[in-house]
Protein backbone atom coordinates (compact mmCIF):
# COMPACT_ATOMS: atom_id res chain seq x y z
CA UNK A 1 0.00 0.00 0.00
CA UNK A 2 1.40 3.35 -1.17
CA UNK A 3 0.53 6.78 0.27
CA UNK A 4 -0.67 9.21 -2.05
CA UNK A 5 -1.51 12.68 -1.55
CA UNK A 6 -5.16 12.29 -1.63
CA UNK A 7 -5.24 9.14 0.54
CA UNK A 8 -3.13 11.58 2.89
CA UNK A 9 -5.70 13.82 3.10
CA UNK A 10 -8.76 11.88 3.04
CA UNK A 11 -6.73 10.31 6.05
CA UNK A 12 -6.51 13.90 7.56
CA UNK A 13 -10.25 14.26 6.91
CA UNK A 14 -11.68 11.65 8.91
CA UNK A 15 -9.04 11.64 11.46
CA UNK A 16 -10.35 15.44 12.47
CA UNK A 17 -13.89 13.87 12.45
CA UNK A 18 -12.84 11.15 15.03
CA UNK A 19 -12.79 7.93 13.50
CA UNK A 20 -10.69 5.38 14.77
CA UNK A 21 -7.54 3.85 12.99
CA UNK A 22 -9.25 0.40 12.19
CA UNK A 23 -12.31 2.39 10.80
CA UNK A 24 -10.26 4.73 8.87
CA UNK A 25 -8.31 1.86 7.51
CA UNK A 26 -11.25 0.25 6.37
CA UNK A 27 -13.04 3.31 4.79
CA UNK A 28 -9.88 3.69 3.08
CA UNK A 29 -9.20 -0.02 1.48
CA UNK A 30 -6.79 -0.84 -0.80
CA UNK A 31 -4.54 -2.62 1.56
CA UNK A 32 -4.55 -0.08 4.44
CA UNK A 33 -4.13 -1.55 8.00
CA UNK A 34 -5.18 -0.16 11.45
CA UNK A 35 -1.10 0.20 11.53
CA UNK A 36 -0.34 1.66 9.15
CA UNK A 37 -3.56 4.17 9.21
CA UNK A 38 -1.55 5.04 13.18
CA UNK A 39 1.84 4.99 11.59
CA UNK A 40 1.26 7.87 9.14
CA UNK A 41 -0.89 9.85 11.73
CA UNK A 42 2.37 9.79 13.91
CA UNK A 43 4.44 10.54 11.20
CA UNK A 44 1.84 13.68 9.69
CA UNK A 45 2.25 14.85 13.55
CA UNK A 46 -1.75 15.04 13.66
CA UNK A 47 -3.56 15.56 16.92
CA UNK A 48 -3.48 12.95 18.91
CA UNK A 49 -7.02 12.27 20.26
CA UNK A 50 -6.11 9.38 23.16
CA UNK A 51 -7.32 10.14 26.44
CA UNK A 52 -5.42 7.33 28.98
CA UNK A 53 -6.63 7.54 32.72
CA UNK A 54 -3.67 9.11 33.87
CA UNK A 55 -4.64 12.20 31.96
CA UNK A 56 -7.98 12.22 32.87
CA UNK A 57 -9.10 15.00 35.30
CA UNK A 58 -10.11 13.75 38.68
CA UNK A 59 -13.08 15.87 39.38
CA UNK A 60 -14.73 15.49 43.18
CA UNK A 61 -18.41 13.95 42.26
CA UNK A 62 -19.69 14.65 46.00
CA UNK A 63 -20.71 17.38 47.47
CA UNK A 64 -18.53 17.71 50.44
CA UNK A 65 -14.86 18.38 49.88
CA UNK A 66 -13.91 16.10 52.85
CA UNK A 67 -10.88 14.13 52.10
CA UNK A 68 -11.22 10.69 51.63
CA UNK A 69 -10.03 8.11 54.35
CA UNK A 70 -8.03 5.19 53.18
CA UNK A 71 -6.85 2.70 55.51
CA UNK A 72 -2.86 2.30 53.89
CA UNK A 73 -1.17 -1.25 54.86
CA UNK A 74 1.72 -0.37 56.38
CA UNK A 75 4.84 -2.10 55.09
CA UNK A 76 7.47 -4.01 56.62
CA UNK A 77 10.12 -1.27 57.66
CA UNK A 78 6.90 0.36 59.77
CA UNK A 79 5.60 -2.52 61.03
CA UNK A 80 9.31 -3.22 62.01
CA UNK A 81 9.68 -0.10 63.83
CA UNK A 82 6.21 0.23 65.55
CA UNK A 83 6.80 -3.11 67.15
CA UNK A 84 9.72 -1.99 68.42
CA UNK A 85 8.79 1.33 69.65
CA UNK A 86 5.61 -0.74 71.44
CA UNK A 87 5.34 -0.07 75.45
CA UNK A 88 3.91 -3.51 75.23
CA UNK A 89 6.47 -5.26 73.44
CA UNK A 90 7.13 -8.33 75.44
CA UNK A 91 10.90 -8.81 77.05
CA UNK A 92 13.14 -10.97 75.60
CA UNK A 93 13.11 -13.99 77.61
CA UNK A 94 16.50 -16.40 76.99
CA UNK A 95 15.99 -19.90 76.60
CA UNK A 96 18.29 -22.63 75.96
CA UNK A 97 17.33 -25.25 73.33
CA UNK A 98 16.43 -27.72 76.46
CA UNK A 99 14.11 -25.68 77.21
CA UNK A 100 12.57 -24.75 74.58
CA UNK A 101 8.68 -25.53 73.86
CA UNK A 102 6.08 -24.77 71.46
CA UNK A 103 5.12 -21.83 73.61
CA UNK A 104 8.43 -19.76 72.96
CA UNK A 105 9.77 -18.32 70.14
CA UNK A 106 12.51 -20.40 68.32
CA UNK A 107 14.72 -17.51 66.92
CA UNK A 108 18.74 -18.11 67.68
CA UNK A 109 20.29 -15.26 68.85
CA UNK A 110 24.09 -15.58 68.61
CA UNK A 111 26.52 -18.80 66.87
CA UNK A 112 25.68 -22.04 68.41
CA UNK A 113 29.20 -22.12 69.32
CA UNK A 114 29.09 -19.49 71.72
CA UNK A 115 29.28 -19.09 75.46
CA UNK A 116 25.90 -16.92 75.18
CA UNK A 117 24.08 -18.54 72.30
CA UNK A 118 20.75 -18.57 73.36
CA UNK A 119 17.23 -18.55 71.90
CA UNK A 120 14.55 -15.13 71.89
CA UNK A 121 12.05 -17.23 73.98
CA UNK A 122 9.54 -14.93 74.01
CA UNK A 123 5.49 -15.92 72.90
CA UNK A 124 5.27 -16.53 68.86
CA UNK A 125 2.63 -15.74 66.62
CA UNK A 126 0.08 -18.23 66.14
CA UNK A 127 0.83 -20.65 63.43
CA UNK A 128 4.30 -19.89 63.83
CA UNK A 129 7.51 -20.41 65.91
CA UNK A 130 8.61 -16.90 65.74
CA UNK A 131 7.28 -13.93 67.65
CA UNK A 132 6.49 -10.54 66.10
CA UNK A 133 9.92 -9.39 65.58
CA UNK A 134 10.90 -12.31 64.67
CA UNK A 135 8.63 -12.91 61.93
CA UNK A 136 9.21 -9.87 60.30
CA UNK A 137 13.17 -11.06 59.76
CA UNK A 138 11.84 -14.12 58.90
CA UNK A 139 9.27 -14.39 56.45
CA UNK A 140 9.85 -11.69 53.38
CA UNK A 141 6.34 -10.95 50.68
CA UNK A 142 6.87 -12.38 47.36
CA UNK A 143 8.26 -9.31 45.51
CA UNK A 144 9.05 -8.03 48.35
CA UNK A 145 10.68 -4.19 47.89
CA UNK A 146 13.92 -3.02 48.31
CA UNK A 147 12.86 -0.30 50.94
CA UNK A 148 10.48 -2.42 52.80
CA UNK A 149 13.50 -5.17 53.40
CA UNK A 150 14.71 -4.53 57.18
CA UNK A 151 18.57 -4.30 57.66
CA UNK A 152 20.93 -3.62 60.58
CA UNK A 153 20.93 -0.09 59.44
CA UNK A 154 17.17 0.25 60.30
CA UNK A 155 17.46 -0.59 64.59
CA UNK A 156 18.03 3.25 65.64
CA UNK A 157 20.90 2.34 68.35
CA UNK A 158 18.98 3.07 71.63
CA UNK A 159 16.64 0.75 70.40
CA UNK A 160 19.07 -2.29 70.51
CA UNK A 161 19.02 -2.60 74.18
CA UNK A 162 14.69 -2.75 73.79
CA UNK A 163 14.88 -5.73 71.74
CA UNK A 164 17.14 -7.52 73.95
CA UNK A 165 15.75 -6.29 77.01
CA UNK A 166 11.86 -5.94 75.30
Amino acid sequence: MSWTPEREEKLKQLWKKGHSGSQIARLLGDGATRNSVLGKSFRLKLQSRAVTKKTTPRTNTEKDNSPEIKDQKLGRKAKFKALLLDKNFEQENPKKLEELTKETCRWPIGHPYEEKFYFCGRKPMEKFSYCKLHVLYAFQPKNAKEEDQITEEDIPKFIEKKIKLA
